[in-house]
């Protein structure tokens, strides 16, 4: 019988079949081969005796979180109390990009930003539009559903920025949030497992977050293919990676303000922690 993982805790797997779940436990060859059923897996299962027997092939796989098989992530992004922090949303865009997964930007706590902040905040969302990464405020539900429909789709950004919060206005669901400890400026973390949750025909799932964004793995050339806004750059060498080259259409590019430098910043901060 074939059914979609949808939680773990300590090793028990809610397998979703049909409109029935199922609590299993991994057959001992997956500890043998090293292989470790993830929330979002489409597994092979025992009904009788609760045991996961096989995982199909998935499409793509995320550790801390672990999840598997996401068509779309939502990076919610706050505002203020945490303040906005480009660099981390960048790191975020380009560690899913190079997972194979599509990065969509939820900006939150508009009402705490000041007029300033907010035209800074139209600013990158037409940018960030512009080189195909589709941008919502969180107050825009309706808009944010209808986009969503279909899909599998896992919620991250900053501890605090409301990700538990966003998932109960998109459904009416009662998950715990927490308040935020304005000692550290930061919220506290209410998620301890990866849950998808069914909401009007998406797959949405709450996690504790991404706990690193540590790009290992990747070289130097896969981050800077990562960055759409590069990839018709038509630079002299065409192996150049937009930093300290000469005649790089990249760099003029910044300089005429076509390219965010916030994002060409980020960029060689990334490329330089690999």
């Amino acid at each position: 019988m074939q059914g979609k993982i949808i939680k773990n805790i300590s090793n028990t797997y809610s397998v979703l079949v049909e409109d029935k779940i199922y609590e299993c436990k991994p057959r001992g060859k997956f500890r043998n081969l090293n292989i470790t059923p993830l929330v979002g897996d489409e597994v092979i299962i025992d009904e009788v005796n609760k045991y996961i027997l096989d995982i199909l092939p998935r499409k793509n796989e995320l550790n801390r979180p672990y999840i598997s098989n996401v068509d779309y992530a939502l990076i919610l992004t706050s505002l203020k109390t945490p303040d906005l922090s480009l660099l981390l949303l960048d790191k975020q865009i380009t560690f899913l990009i190079l997972h194979k997964i599509k990065p969509i930007i939820v900006f939150s706590k508009l009402d705490l930003a000041d007029e300033e902040l907010l035209n800074t905040v139209n600013e990158l969302s037409n940018y960030y539009e512009r080189i195909g990464i589709k941008v919502f405020n969180n107050n825009e539900l309706e808009r944010i559903k209808e986009f969503l429909k279909g899909k599998e789709v896992v919620i991250t950004g900053q501890t605090g920025a409301g990700k538990s919060t966003l998932i109960n206005k998109l459904g009416d669901l009662n998950i715990k949030t927490d308040e935020i400890s304005y000692a550290l400026g930061r919220g506290k973390h209410t998620t301890r497992h990866v849950e998808i949750y069914n909401i009007d025909d998406i797959n949405i799932a709450d996690t504790p977050g991404f706990s690193a964004l540590d790009i290992v793995g990747y070289s130097k050339e896969e981050i800077r293919d990562a960055y759409p806004e590069f990839n018709d750059s038509n630079c002299k060498f065409k192996d150049c990676m937009h930093n300290k080259e000469r005649e790089c259409n990249v760099k003029d590019k910044v300089e005429k303000k076509l390219i965010l430098k916030s994002r060409y910043d980020n960029y060689i901060r990334i490329i330089s922690e690999v």
